[in-house]
């Protein structure tokens, strides 16, 4: 009696998309029916000279699918962007859900490197400036930011990877 009680639980799996097609996959489980979860991120880019703030997987080609062992798993493999179930020795592995919830919980914290406006304060967290403040300038290409700093009683431009600041 105890194990049908667990085969009936629902529990995590991860999915295996096709190349460039989580999204697509994540799309057409839904309207089948399933509950999927696809990690994301915000991230700013310089497209066509524009600055611009992109939703991105932060695994890409991965989704995670709740289901129970008793659920029909058979549409799955003939799911529009699905590749396979990730297995190990023919079985499907089942996530924690204190993962799934740890997720969730810091994709929905706000990020201070998304939408970073001239004028605006930052904190740099890494490398030989780190723990300094500085003013957001400009972006510099997809993945930098150009800062203007107070050092050595004189205003330094400097150039960082974006993922080095955080907005304050």
């Amino acid at each position: 009696m105890i194990a049908s009680k667990q085969y009936a639980k629902p529990a995590w799996y991860l999915i295996h998309c096709k190349a460039n097609q989580d999204e697509r996959a994540e799309e057409n489980l839904q309207r089948q029916g399933y509950q999927c979860y696809r990690p994301t991120y915000r991230r700013e880019r310089l497209l066509r000279g524009k600055r611009q703030t992109l939703c991105e997987s932060l695994f890409p080609g991965y989704l995670f699918i709740q289901l129970s062992l008793h659920d029909n798993w058979a549409p799955l493999r003939s799911t529009r962007g699905v590749l396979r179930t990730v297995s190990f020795g023919g079985q499907p592995v089942a996530i924690a859900d204190d993962v799934i919830g740890h997720l969730q919980l810091r994709e929905r914290e706000p990020s201070a490197q998304s939408l970073l406006t001239q004028g605006d304060l930052v904190r740099i967290n890494q490398g030989s400036f780190a723990e300094l403040e500085a003013l957001f300038l400009a972006m510099d290409g997809d993945e930098r930011v150009v800062l203007l700093m107070n050092f050595l009683q004189r205003e330094q431009r400097i150039n960082l990877p974006l993922s080095s600041v955080t907005r304050l």
